[in-house]
């Protein structure tokens, strides 16, 4: 990969200050890693959510599998993109699902989960950039992590997350030091970067790991001609992971001193929303030049929600149950139209995706109407309350009960997350498909939306 380039704003007077900033840098989160795409599910339709579930789950059963338990607290979101992109480029067949026994994440209920060399491939390379974040902490002092003890204990465990992940990076075929050079020449690049430094000269290490690991899924699929297309995409993704974190803890880092490539090199941030839009218009167009199978989910997580992430890290989008609405610039609700503001004007909510209908779901039209509440279930055997708080914590600690469905931890029945009534729009709203994202819908029946563009 050859030494990063700089160009003249990094001379000799920065490497004289270098040391002045060590300090700070001793607060820098380091090498960004995966987290940024959080789709609520209630985007997604019936099937995409299924299929989205069982990414995530073969990501973290995948670590369990090859690198025991502990592992499986490196599970990410983003992580699952590499999954998702591998399963996507090659036919389906019954041997890419398997069923998993039940789990507090998943409501205690078993699930087709993802299995493959896609899902080790997203284990391997979390738990190596997982290990730098640990190494990074170690260096900083972080916590607990400022008594020798316990800084010894996590650099074994950094250690054995670095051999474990070279190890399964090597029966895959991936060279897991790309991912390791890319971050510790990240730490140096910060040290030299100051007013005046190009912001992408500060993600270059970044795009270069996310790049990386795309253009292996190509590799692994069996289609070499879409390792370049994705390295493209992978790149912009880590341009823009690297990008939304430095945002999104801009004024946190501001707080505490800590060192921030927006606030280190004087970039605005109007100029670094100028830099997100053009690599989500990147990854599309790099998505377009790949070759899928069934590229549906791919489409949705990198075309849509990546755009959603924008939107939510620059505060230009909410969904409803977190900020009463979508919210765009100016306080406008966005992802309705007339209709949705007609509704808000008269105190009415829109339908959320899997939402009821507005109006009183006891109304006269009774169970057999169309908007009518479903016959009940009949009773079901009750948990006993030691065992019910213990599928309840497990419940808490997920997202499952804000954005999904899950059996109650006691009487067993169906319940709908906290968001099930919120009107989260389509999945065709994040990107403007009918202005600037040129046809980037065409064929993908991502949601059954109409993007007539």
């Amino acid at each position: 990969m050859g030494d990063v380039r700089v160009n003249g704003s990094l001379d000799t007077m920065h490497v004289a200050q270098a040391a002045e900033r060590r300090a700070q840098l001793n607060d820098s989160r380091g090498m960004v890693v995966f987290g940024i795409v959080r789709p609520c599910t209630h985007r997604l339709s019936e099937g995409l959510k299924a299929e989205w579930m069982a990414h995530l789950c073969g990501l973290c059963l995948a670590l369990r599998s090859d690198h025991g338990q502990f592992a499986r607290i490196v599970t990410n979101y983003d992580g699952l993109i590499v999954s998702v992109l591998t399963e996507a480029q090659t036919e389906r067949t019954p041997g890419q699902r398997r069923t998993a026994g039940p789990c507090p994440l998943r409501g205690m209920r078993t699930a087709p989960v993802a299995r493959g060399e896609g899902a080790r491939l997203a284990a391997a390379v979390s738990l190596v950039l997982a290990s730098a974040k640990v190494r990074d902490h170690v260096a900083d002092r972080d916590g607990l992590l400022a008594r020798r003890p316990v800084a010894a204990a996590a650099r074994r465990v950094a250690a054995g997350w670095d051999r474990a992940g070279a190890r399964t990076g090597a029966r895959l075929g991936f060279d897991t030091a790309l991912l390791v050079d890319a971050v510790d020449r990240q730490t140096g690049i910060e040290l030299l970067a100051g007013p005046g430094t190009p912001l992408l000269t500060v993600t270059e290490p970044t795009e270069t790991a996310t790049a990386a690991a795309f253009a292996h899924t190509a590799v692994l699929a069996g289609k070499p001609q879409n390792a370049e297309p994705l390295a493209e995409a992978g790149r912009l993704f880590g341009r823009l992971a690297h990008l939304l974190d430095a945002v999104e803890d801009q004024e946190a880092d501001a707080a505490s001193g800590a060192w921030n490539p927006l606030t280190a090199t004087g970039t605005s941030r109007a100029e670094a929303r100028r830099l997100c839009d053009d690599a989500l218009r990147g990854v599309r167009l790099a998505l377009r030049d790949a070759e899928f199978a069934d590229g549906k989910l791919a489409h949705v997580l990198l075309a849509h929600e990546l755009r959603r992430s924008v939107d939510r890290a620059f505060a230009t989008e909410v969904c409803s149950h977190q900020g009463g609405g979508l919210l765009a610039e100016g306080g406008h609700v966005s992802g309705g139209g007339p209709a949705a503001e007609a509704g808000h004007a008269s105190g009415a909510r829109p339908t959320g995706s899997f939402g009821p209908p507005p109006g009183n779901p006891y109304a006269p039209t009774g169970p057999s109407g169309p908007f009518g509440p479903p016959p009940p279930e009949p009773p079901r055997d009750r948990r006993g309350l030691i065992m019910g708080c213990l599928v309840w914590a497990g419940l808490a600690c997920t997202c499952q009960m804000c954005c999904g469905t899950f059996d109650d931890p006691w009487s067993h029945q169906r319940r709908e997350g906290l968001c099930s009534k919120c009107d989260c729009g389509d999945c065709c709203d994040a990107c403007d498909c009918c202005s600037n994202c040129g046809d980037c819908c065409d064929g993908c029946d991502c949601c059954g939306c109409d993007c007539s563009c």
